[in-house]
């Protein structure tokens, strides 16, 4: 084994300068594993850490807060990396070659193949001299980032053994015995020459959040992220959208959905446009419709639209050659996918086509998009429907987009043409399916990934749904590649961005740069049209929520079999008086097994009293806790069979988001004596728990305890405003007793209230009078019974792809 200089690795042409990612190398791998895990069990807040605030007068300020909480979220994924990994066996490594370069160390290591193949670049793992084991005290360990795998048996890891960062002012490394032990394994004369490896976590997404972060300063609008403010409206912006197409728009759309597109194409236009999606108000429908506006729309003077952006747009060097290209009967193009979604190309003539950018934080979200676009299709100048060239780029691409992922399209082009099927190929193929692409997918993490260094096209417009629901540093990703103008979409009171440190998130790391904009007074256009809910659900969460500002489109207000009793309609909260919370040892979470039965119960006897119930996946149960939804998985598994999972979705709130069902059992878990309610308190949970159910949703918890909350104690309240709530003693099955649910059928009620109305005519005391109950929203014919047929069920999103 050798030691020798080298010059310093790039690690990727990702994102970011070199010098960022040094600095990141140098603070997360000079870290002490065994003081980390042990900072984490006293979560003692470190000094020097500053809150996220509103509007930042620099970008000193803004690195100086977000860098530091940045690194917090690191050391808590390190942590719960190595918690949640299954009891993995150290691997032993032999050192091959090691190289040094500016206090790094590139080591070259043998390892059993089918470790190599388990780890991928940037994957974070720990080195020692010895395994971690029960009274040993290891002294020379450091952690190792995989910077490639390399021919069979071998991966390079790169170390920094320098010492360790301790004060990210100075960033200068103090003396580490630990760091300088394992150095000393590297030098020639040692041996035996090997370590123990054991793999932690991939830090690939948060390097892109930090690089990102770094190159702010290059962004043409740094500015405008760092105040928040859009300080001047770019003038002289005159798009046209042709008059077929806007025929379109405005015959499928509400004017919430309008004004959305309207904004983009005004004389004057704001750099960042920020697009309010309440649950069922349409959000990928206006996308959809955005995308056709922006591909098809045509500036009413070329000339004047290339010098006015120039004007508007220094940072972009010269005149786009696209935008003096002028196809006639050009039609986008497509990628054959070869199954029932492939689209049909028409001619069209199109002026001018955009490059767009859609990105959103997870896989399934993204997905979602996508699907809508192959399935729908978008409409062109002269409203024709079409497939327009897309590609899906990142893993974990759903089956039902692979015909468009980038995988697919590279071996289709290769199968096409014969190319060798070199690395340069690939790559150059990679590059011209993004460059020919009208609309490119990506998840957030993976537009920061070095496919996109080779594009030859910038991006006009980025579009990024879900935009809520992602910390700042990760939206920052897919606008380092530079671009025009900027759409974020989503809704800050539905679920928040995953942040692992407690430490981060009480300092404000989960706030979303929407959510920033919208606290500082930038501008937000909200849609205000709800397709999904029946009344009675939407008015608690528009009126907690949305300011009473959420209105209910037409056909919402649709009566079901199930709303003929009163414990079955559209929102009721089961109060169940005996619950008992606990927490299964060493979880972290909990479980409400009176919860998980009654539920089961109520279950039991929707579907007997209603099979329709069961001849599609209609019901969802949802849940805040993740062992709350193991047990009632295993409850309804052992009570109606295996099959069950095709019938009833069971999932945690945060598995639900984007998704709906018609009806929705919502299991709260918490019921205790003043301890508390814990995560279940964050109302934007609460608002995507309820907001799920098109037809019922049938809330199960402890009233006492929810009421120590201000969101819950109005909701509890709100159901008992309407004469909803029911309190439920056991036994579970007696309050389903046939004398009790005929006491609550809706017809049978109604026409009481209409005796006591009678009798109070003919001249008993007036304060004998019942106050009438608010059914069906006010609806007189609430007591017919309704006919029901497989026509009238919605199954909208029922796969999973619901539009929120």
């Amino acid at each position: 084994m050798a030691i020798e200089k080298a010059g310093t690795s790039s690690g990727g042409a990702e994102i970011g300068t070199s010098s960022s990612l040094a600095r990141f190398h140098k603070v997360v791998l000079g870290w002490d594993y065994l003081r980390l895990l042990s900072d984490s069990k006293n979560r003692k807040q470190p000094e020097g850490l500053k809150a996220v605030k509103n509007t930042y007068a620099n970008l000193n300020e803004y690195i100086r807060v977000f860098e530091p909480l940045l690194f917090e979220e690191i050391k808590a994924q390190i942590v719960q990396g190595r918690d949640e990994e299954d009891e993995t066996d150290w691997q032993k490594g032999g050192i091959v070659s090691c190289a040094e370069s500016e206090g790094f160390h590139k080591v070259s290591m043998a390892v059993h193949d089918n470790f190599r193949d388990e780890v991928s670049e940037n994957d974070l793992l720990l080195l020692s001299s010895q395994k971690f084991e029960e009274g040993v005290k290891p002294n020379a360990y450091a952690f190792a980032l995989v910077e490639n795998r390399g021919g069979q048996g071998t991966v390079t890891v790169r170390t920094f053994l320098a010492g360790e960062v301790k004060n990210l002012e100075t960033a200068v490394p103090e003396h580490s015995h630990r760091l300088l032990q394992i150095s000393s394994l590297f030098q020639p004369a040692k041996t035996p020459s090997f370590l123990w490896i054991l793999k932690i976590c991939s830090l690939s997404t948060i390097m892109r959040e930090y690089a990102a972060m770094h190159s702010l300063s290059q962004l043409p609008f740094k500015d405008l992220i760092l105040s928040a403010t859009e300080r001047n409206k770019i003038e002289g912006r005159e798009w046209n959208v042709p008059a077929p197409l806007m025929d379109y728009l405005q015959t499928n759309l509400n004017e919430s959905q309008l004004d959305a597109i309207h904004v983009t194409f005004l004389s004057y236009y704001f750099l960042f446009i920020l697009l309010r999606g309440p649950p069922g108000t349409g959000k990928t429908q206006t996308i959809l419709g955005l995308l056709s506006a922006v591909l098809h729309s045509v500036p009413s003077r070329l000339q004047t639209k290339l010098t006015n952006w120039l004007k508007a747009s220094p940072w972009l060097l010269g005149t786009n050659p696209r935008d003096m290209i002028l196809p006639i009967d050009g039609d986008d193009g497509f990628y054959p996918t070869g199954n029932e979604l492939k689209p049909e190309v028409v001619n069209s003539n199109r002026k001018y086509r955009a490059h767009v950018l859609v990105c959103a934080p997870s896989n399934s979200a993204l997905d979602e998009i996508v699907l809508r676009v192959l399935q729908s299709g978008i409409h062109d100048e002269n409203d024709n429907v079409y497939n327009p060239k897309i590609v899906r780029i990142g893993l974990k691409a759903h089956h039902s987009v692979q015909t468009v992922s980038m995988d697919y399209l590279v071996q289709r082009k290769l199968a096409a043409s014969g190319a060798n099927r070199t690395g340069s190929d690939r790559d150059r193929i990679r590059a011209s399916i993004l460059d020919e692409a009208a609309i490119v997918f990506s998840t957030l993490s993976f537009s920061g990934s070095s496919a996109f260094s080779r594009m030859g096209r910038p991006f006009d417009i980025v579009i990024i749904d879900e935009a809520a629901q992602a910390v700042e540093p990760a939206i920052l990703v897919p606008l380092a590649h530079g671009c025009r103008q900027v759409f974020l979409v989503g809704d800050p009171v539905q679920l928040p961005a995953t942040v692992i440190s407690p430490i981060a998130e009480k300092l404000g790391y989960g706030r979303s740069l929407f959510k920033r904009f919208q606290e500082a007074g930038f501008p937000v256009q909200m849609l205000n049209i709800q397709y999904r809910m029946h009344p009675e659900i939407s008015l608690f969460p528009s009126k907690e929520f949305y300011g009473g500002f959420l209105q209910d489109g037409e056909s919402v207000n649709r009566k079901r079999p199930w709303h003929t009793y009163r414990c079955f309609g559209p929102f009721c909260f089961f109060d169940l008086v005996e619950g008992e919370e606990s927490q299964p040892s060493g979880s972290g979470s909990w479980i409400n097994e009176q919860e998980a039965e009654f539920i089961t119960t109520l279950y039991h006897q929707l579907a007997t009293r209603f099979p329709e119930l069961k001849s599609g996946p209609h019901v969802a149960v949802i849940s805040p806790y993740r062992y709350q939804v193991k047990i009632l998985r295993d409850q309804f598994r052992a009570t109606f069979g295996e099959h069950v999972d095709q019938v009833v979705d069971i999932n945690t709130v945060d598995g639900f988001q984007g998704r709906e069902k018609d009806v929705v059992l919502f299991s709260c878990v918490r019921a205790n004596e003043g301890k508390g309610i814990g995560f279940v308190s964050d109302f934007r949970r609460m608002n995507v728990g309820i907001t799920r159910a098109r037809s019922s949703v049938l809330v199960v918890g402890s009233a006492k305890t929810l009421k120590q909350d201000e969101h819950w104690s109005n909701l509890v309240k709100s159901a008992e405003e309407r004469n909803n709530l029911f309190e439920v003693p056991k036994p579970y099955a007696a309050f389903f007793g046939d004398d009790k649910l005929d006491e609550m059928r809706v017809k049978k009620l109604h026409e009481m209230e209409q005796r006591k109305a009678q009798a109070m005519e003919g001249g008993n005391d007036p304060m004998e009078k019942v106050q009438p109950m608010n059914v069906e929203n006010g609806d007189n014919n609430a007591e017919e019974e309704v006919p029901f047929g497989d026509d009238d069920m919605d199954v909208d999103g029922a796969d999973g792809y619901g539009d929120d």
